[in-house]
Protein backbone atom coordinates (compact mmCIF):
# COMPACT_ATOMS: atom_id res chain seq x y z
CA UNK A 1 0.00 0.00 0.00
CA UNK A 2 1.19 3.50 -0.71
CA UNK A 3 2.03 5.75 2.17
CA UNK A 4 1.30 9.04 0.87
CA UNK A 5 2.66 12.37 2.27
CA UNK A 6 0.73 15.37 2.42
CA UNK A 7 0.34 19.14 2.50
CA UNK A 8 -2.47 20.74 3.52
CA UNK A 9 -3.46 24.74 2.12
CA UNK A 10 -4.68 27.48 3.90
CA UNK A 11 -8.81 26.23 3.18
CA UNK A 12 -7.54 22.53 5.37
CA UNK A 13 -6.10 23.53 8.12
CA UNK A 14 -8.52 20.82 10.49
CA UNK A 15 -8.18 18.20 7.81
CA UNK A 16 -4.17 19.06 8.53
CA UNK A 17 -4.74 18.03 12.10
CA UNK A 18 -7.06 14.56 11.54
CA UNK A 19 -4.52 13.54 8.85
CA UNK A 20 -1.58 14.00 11.28
CA UNK A 21 -3.65 12.16 13.82
CA UNK A 22 -4.41 9.35 11.98
CA UNK A 23 -0.45 9.21 11.16
CA UNK A 24 0.24 10.92 7.92
CA UNK A 25 3.26 13.31 6.93
CA UNK A 26 1.04 16.19 6.64
CA UNK A 27 2.21 20.09 6.35
CA UNK A 28 0.05 22.80 6.57
CA UNK A 29 1.79 26.65 6.31
CA UNK A 30 -0.99 29.44 8.08
CA UNK A 31 0.76 31.73 5.28
CA UNK A 32 2.90 30.54 1.52
CA UNK A 33 2.69 31.99 -1.43
CA UNK A 34 1.26 29.02 -4.06
CA UNK A 35 4.41 28.86 -6.28
CA UNK A 36 6.32 28.09 -3.32
CA UNK A 37 3.76 25.32 -2.19
CA UNK A 38 3.65 23.93 -5.37
CA UNK A 39 7.59 23.87 -5.48
CA UNK A 40 7.39 21.72 -2.38
CA UNK A 41 4.88 19.42 -3.78
CA UNK A 42 7.08 18.39 -6.71
CA UNK A 43 10.22 18.55 -4.75
CA UNK A 44 9.51 16.34 -1.82
CA UNK A 45 6.72 13.84 -3.78
CA UNK A 46 3.61 14.97 -1.55
CA UNK A 47 0.16 15.59 -2.78
CA UNK A 48 -1.37 18.99 -2.50
CA UNK A 49 -4.56 18.60 -0.75
CA UNK A 50 -7.06 22.12 -1.90
CA UNK A 51 -10.12 23.77 -2.04
CA UNK A 52 -8.47 26.73 -4.25
CA UNK A 53 -9.88 25.68 -7.82
CA UNK A 54 -7.56 28.17 -9.39
CA UNK A 55 -4.42 26.44 -7.45
CA UNK A 56 -5.52 23.21 -8.00
CA UNK A 57 -5.69 24.05 -12.15
CA UNK A 58 -2.37 25.99 -11.53
CA UNK A 59 -0.89 22.17 -10.80
CA UNK A 60 1.26 20.25 -12.77
CA UNK A 61 0.59 17.05 -11.04
CA UNK A 62 0.15 16.13 -7.23
CA UNK A 63 -2.99 17.71 -6.76
CA UNK A 64 -6.01 16.46 -5.49
CA UNK A 65 -9.19 19.18 -5.24
CA UNK A 66 -11.82 18.49 -2.14
CA UNK A 67 -15.27 19.32 -3.15
CA UNK A 68 -16.74 18.58 0.38
CA UNK A 69 -16.96 21.95 2.73
CA UNK A 70 -17.53 20.79 5.88
CA UNK A 71 -14.58 19.82 7.65
CA UNK A 72 -15.29 16.32 8.49
CA UNK A 73 -16.86 15.52 4.93
CA UNK A 74 -13.74 16.59 4.00
CA UNK A 75 -11.48 14.74 6.03
CA UNK A 76 -14.18 11.97 4.65
CA UNK A 77 -13.76 12.35 1.14
CA UNK A 78 -9.65 12.13 1.38
CA UNK A 79 -9.65 9.24 3.47
CA UNK A 80 -12.12 7.64 0.92
CA UNK A 81 -10.35 8.57 -2.46
CA UNK A 82 -6.72 7.49 -1.15
CA UNK A 83 -7.80 4.62 1.13
CA UNK A 84 -6.56 5.71 3.87
CA UNK A 85 -6.27 3.75 7.05
CA UNK A 86 -5.70 3.79 10.84
CA UNK A 87 -2.84 1.51 11.27
CA UNK A 88 -0.63 4.26 12.81
CA UNK A 89 -3.02 6.46 14.90
CA UNK A 90 -1.67 8.91 16.80
CA UNK A 91 2.14 8.48 15.85
CA UNK A 92 2.67 12.29 15.01
CA UNK A 93 2.42 15.68 16.85
CA UNK A 94 -1.08 17.36 15.27
CA UNK A 95 0.58 20.52 16.43
CA UNK A 96 3.77 20.35 14.04
CA UNK A 97 3.95 17.58 12.12
CA UNK A 98 6.54 15.48 13.73
CA UNK A 99 6.72 11.53 15.11
CA UNK A 100 6.31 11.58 18.27
CA UNK A 101 8.81 9.33 20.67
CA UNK A 102 8.03 7.62 23.69
CA UNK A 103 9.21 9.43 27.21
CA UNK A 104 9.50 7.94 30.54
CA UNK A 105 7.01 9.20 33.15
CA UNK A 106 9.46 10.73 35.31
CA UNK A 107 11.26 12.75 32.94
CA UNK A 108 7.75 14.76 32.26
CA UNK A 109 6.22 14.46 35.76
CA UNK A 110 6.34 18.45 36.65
CA UNK A 111 4.27 19.12 33.27
CA UNK A 112 1.63 16.50 34.40
CA UNK A 113 -1.78 17.39 36.02
CA UNK A 114 -2.10 15.21 39.76
CA UNK A 115 -4.65 13.22 38.10
CA UNK A 116 -2.75 12.14 35.19
CA UNK A 117 0.55 11.58 36.69
CA UNK A 118 -1.33 9.14 39.19
CA UNK A 119 -3.41 7.19 36.71
CA UNK A 120 -1.40 6.59 33.24
CA UNK A 121 2.06 4.94 32.79
CA UNK A 122 2.86 5.24 28.70
CA UNK A 123 3.21 8.89 27.56
CA UNK A 124 4.61 10.27 24.05
CA UNK A 125 6.18 13.70 23.52
CA UNK A 126 6.88 15.59 20.57
CA UNK A 127 11.08 16.06 19.94
CA UNK A 128 9.74 19.43 18.50
CA UNK A 129 7.52 21.42 20.31
CA UNK A 130 7.62 19.47 23.65
CA UNK A 131 4.28 18.62 23.88
CA UNK A 132 3.28 15.82 25.64
CA UNK A 133 0.50 12.96 24.64
CA UNK A 134 -0.93 10.22 26.47
CA UNK A 135 -4.45 8.09 26.25
CA UNK A 136 -7.03 9.87 28.40
CA UNK A 137 -10.64 10.49 27.29
CA UNK A 138 -10.04 12.44 24.60
CA UNK A 139 -7.43 9.75 23.05
CA UNK A 140 -10.49 7.71 23.54
CA UNK A 141 -12.87 9.71 21.85
CA UNK A 142 -10.72 10.84 18.79
CA UNK A 143 -9.51 7.24 18.39
CA UNK A 144 -13.69 6.20 17.97
CA UNK A 145 -14.03 9.22 15.78
CA UNK A 146 -11.04 8.16 13.60
CA UNK A 147 -11.91 4.68 13.37
CA UNK A 148 -15.28 5.45 12.21
CA UNK A 149 -14.19 7.48 9.91
CA UNK A 150 -11.76 4.71 8.71
CA UNK A 151 -14.37 2.34 8.80
CA UNK A 152 -17.50 3.90 7.11
CA UNK A 153 -18.33 2.55 3.78
CA UNK A 154 -20.36 4.94 1.99
CA UNK A 155 -21.03 5.80 -1.57
CA UNK A 156 -18.65 8.14 -3.07
CA UNK A 157 -20.24 11.35 -3.77
CA UNK A 158 -17.12 13.14 -4.81
CA UNK A 159 -16.74 12.23 -8.42
CA UNK A 160 -15.16 8.98 -8.20
CA UNK A 161 -13.72 9.30 -11.56
CA UNK A 162 -10.49 10.77 -10.22
CA UNK A 163 -10.99 13.60 -12.45
CA UNK A 164 -9.96 16.32 -9.95
CA UNK A 165 -6.19 14.28 -9.10
CA UNK A 166 -3.80 15.50 -11.60
CA UNK A 167 -1.11 12.98 -12.02
CA UNK A 168 0.73 14.34 -15.39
Amino acid sequence: MKRYRFVADVHLFYVAKYLRALGYDTLYFYNIEDSKLLDLVYKEERVLLTRDKELFLTSERGCYLVKATDKIEQLREIVQRFSLGCANLFSRCIKDNEPLTSVDKEEILDRLPPAVAKTFKEFKRCPSCGRVYWQGTHFERMREFLLSICRRRYFYKFYPDRSSLVLR
